[in-house]
């Protein structure tokens, strides 16, 4: 059997690390061609490594929590093939001086070889070797290790959570104490209320996702004035055209057109008639994007939400839309969308009205300004006018409703921008071809 190395891969041209998350395999354990091996992560997205080779897994690198470079081997594989491998040492030799280390890991890799481990027997915790060497280079000590929040597998503390919280502790023992004067009033800090637990109650720990998408949102609703407008949409054509093409348009095209490709459709024609909702703020400056990417917020099947990106929806005809929509929704839920296919949505839908909802509140995607919800589509009796005077009859309605960033999007804008949507749905041609 020849010696195969299992190379932890490039997720993404923004992606240079990812954790592992959970190793699905053991030493000894067979695996067959594409089979899972272990779960990693990123700071975007989970996903799944397969094995490009079937064999025996002979050797785990690194374990469970630890960060790893993209390019490194983190297994070694005896594969049945019969295919000759570099040597091991041969190879990650290569790599290593192919895929150069960023100046700060290299810095704390190089300190490392040259200081003795510290004694960490003490905790129960778990800290990667990398982690160590920052906390002593930075003097932390092991019970200040201790009260930082892990963002890592059961809470483990990964390499970024150090370097983030750097920056942080940093500006906390050179920032001079406040005077003591009377007439200097007191800040109050916000403060989660404490929570009392009953004898029956059980406590559940957030995955990591859950706890990246919490802080997002608390972020969000810090960092942006949201205000909500809502406008009831009649939808009948729309409804009626897809009843009609939808066997067809699947025996022609081998995938279901829904609702949400032709309203994303519209979202990118309103788009280019109002800009200004296509932005992001730096500071004081509004940064105005060329590229229309839609952002669909899509549910997990463990709960959490994901926002995949449909890059240039507008250059899209209707067929493209919803080939890259089933796509990603269908990737998404078994965790194999990467990186880069939830970066740069500069706009975001998401659907509540797939749960039985009317209409919903979201909260603004950052760096973005904006999100629109849909409703779900109800049979309603609506006044029409027609040449005859006005008339009573079942339309297909659906409330739709936008959240914008008071600081750059006016209600001008905000309404206008709805109400274009609006007539973009409202006008859609029961006679189009796909």
């Amino acid at each position: 059997m020849a010696q195969f190395e299992l190379i932890m891969p490039k997720m993404g041209e923004s992606v240079a690390e990812a954790t592992i998350i959970k190793w699905l395999k053991k030493p000894g354990d067979s695996i067959e061609l594409d089979e899972p091996v272990l779960e990693i992560a990123t700071d975007k997205v989970d996903s799944e490594i397969p094995s490009p080779v079937a064999g025996i897994l002979e050797k785990i690198l690194f374990q469970e929590g630890e960060t790893i470079l993209v390019n490194a081997t983190i297994a070694i594989i005896n594969s049945s093939n019969g295919s000759a491998a570099a040597p091991v040492a041969e190879k990650t030799e290569a790599l290593a001086a192919a895929v150069p280390l960023p100046a700060a890991i290299v810095e704390h890799e190089t300190s490392a070889s040259q200081a003795a481990p510290a004694d960490f027997s003490s905790s129960e915790r778990f800290y990667s070797p990398l982690v160590r060497n920052i906390a002593k280079e930075e003097n932390i000590s092991l019970a200040e290790l201790e009260q930082i929040t892990g963002t890592g597998k059961d809470g483990r503390l990964t390499k970024n959570d150090l370097l983030d919280y750097l920056p942080k502790r940093n500006q906390k023992q050179a920032a001079p104490a406040p005077p003591k004067t009377s007439d200097t009033p007191a800040r109050t800090i916000p403060q989660a209320p404490a929570v009392s637990i009953g004898g029956g109650d059980e406590i559940i720990e957030m995955d990591r996702m859950r706890r990246l998408i919490a802080d997002h949102m608390v972020m969000s609703k810090a960092v942006s004035p949201h205000v909500t407008s809502f406008i009831e949409v009649d939808v009948t054509n729309m409804v009626q055209w897809r009843e009609k093409v939808k066997s067809d348009f699947e025996k022609r095209e081998g995938t279901k057109i829904t609702f949400t490709p032709i309203i994303i459709e519209a979202i990118a024609r309103a788009i280019k008639d109002f800009p200004m909702i296509n932005v992001s703020v730096d500071g004081t400056k509004i940064i105005k994007r060329k590229n229309i990417n839609i952002g669909m917020a899509t549910a997990l099947p463990s709960g959490n939400l994901i926002v995949p990106v449909i890059k240039n929806a507008d250059t899209m005809n209707l067929v493209g839309v919803t080939k890259a929509v089933n796509d990603l929704a269908n990737r998404a839920r078994n965790n194999k969308l990467t990186p880069d296919e939830i970066l740069g949505g500069t706009f975001t839908m998401t659907n509540v009205g797939s749960f039985g909802n009317v209409m919903g509140t979201p909260i603004i995607n950052q760096p973005q300004v904006a999100i629109m919800a849909v409703g779900v589509i109800k049979k309603k009796p609506a006044v029409l006018e027609t040449p005859q005077g006005d008339v009573i009859a079942i339309r297909h309605l659906m409330f739709c409703s936008l959240s914008y960033d008071h600081r750059v999007v006016d209600g001008s804008l905000g309404g206008s921008f709805l109400r274009r949507v609006a007539d973009y749905l409202e006008q859609f041609d029961p006679n189009r071809s796909y």
